[in-house]
């Protein structure tokens, strides 16, 4: 069972101001979640092998090849971009 007192830490910890109506619905829905996964410490686990990935997939990867684009193909690209100047796509300055 959690308490107001660590509600109120938690809380503080994360920056949060609660009201008393907050807290005492924290008190509640936390300890409500604690008892919850406790419950899980009930389940009997130890003939189950511990595992880090179930679906048998990989990642794969491939080598990153580059493709020389021709003057037609980078023209058709520069034409898709809202402004262009000097043949380079032209953004918004972020900084």
């Amino acid at each position: 069972m959690i308490t107001k007192k660590e509600v109120e830490d938690i809380a503080q910890l994360a920056r949060l101001g609660l009201s008393e109506q907050e807290k005492k619905k924290f008190t509640e829905e936390l300890s409500a979640i604690l008892v919850f996964v406790d419950k899980l410490n009930e389940v009997k686990v130890d003939k189950i092998e511990p595992t880090a990935q179930v679906t048998g997939l990989e990642n794969t990867t491939r080598e990153d090849k580059g493709k020389k684009k021709t003057k037609k193909e980078t023209d058709k690209l520069l034409d898709l971009a809202p402004e262009v100047e000097n043949r380079h796509v032209k953004v918004k300055a972020i900084l």
